[in-house]
């Protein structure tokens, strides 16, 4: 990975438009999404990410060859089973996140984490844009130490490289509960991306750099 390149960070547009208040019931995605993964010999690990605003997220991972499925949740808070109001009231400690199932042997967890980094701006304190909170906060869960080992030498030698002018906040803390969001947050922008004015002028733009940062990573 380039460090030194990542100063391709995405704008981040829309500045008058925070996730929260665009919040609509929107339309609705209609799948079990606890339910298990088909039988296959595919060996899936999993990803968890807080960049933000989960729509964006959300959509930009689930492009990527190699991942089965990304999913809008919440997690890192102290709340069992919190609704989105209770999230973005900022009072139960969890961030909007999504958690990813891919195949290492399509896409390499060092590969996801270029992607996140590049996906948002990881040095802002609690804040993406207009969306202001501990639940926007720029955080990596790992799930085990070789994930943990990663996110700190990445965070470290970004630093160290100058690819940001300021200092990364992210936290990256141990992966606990993921609970899912509610239904008609997944697939949130392909579902709502020509009716919601925070799909038009925030989640599109950055979904459209990314393709162009990272075509050849994209899903046939």
């Amino acid at each position: 990975m380039n460090y030194i390149n990542i100063v391709t960070i995405f704008t981040l547009l829309g500045g008058f438009f925070s996730c929260a208040q665009s919040e609509t019931t929107g339309k609705s995605f209609s799948s079990t999404l606890n339910a298990d993964l088909p039988m296959s010999s595919i060996n899936y690990e999993t990803a968890t990410f807080g960049t933000g605003c989960f729509w964006c997220t959300e959509v930009i991972f689930d492009q990527l060859a190699g991942v089965e499925k990304a999913v809008s949740g919440y997690s890192g808070g102290q709340t069992d089973n919190p609704t989105y109001k209770q999230v973005t009231g900022g009072e139960t400690g969890h961030a909007e996140c999504i958690q990813v199932t891919y195949d290492p042997a399509k896409i390499s967890y060092d590969e996801l984490l270029e992607v996140f980094w590049e996906g948002h701006d990881p040095t802002t304190l609690n804040r993406q844009g207009a969306d202001v909170g501990t639940q926007y906060r720029s955080v990596i869960f790992y799930h085990n130490d070789e994930q943990k080992q990663k996110a700190e030498k990445y965070k470290k030698e970004l630093d160290e490289s100058g690819a940001f002018k300021d200092p990364i906040v992210t936290e990256i803390a141990p992966a606990s509960a993921f609970y899912i969001a509610e239904n008609y947050h997944q697939e949130y922008y392909e579902l709502n991306k020509n009716t919601n004015p925070y799909c038009a002028m925030v989640v599109r733009p950055k979904l459209e750099k990314f393709r162009k940062v990272f075509k050849d990573k994209l899903k046939q």
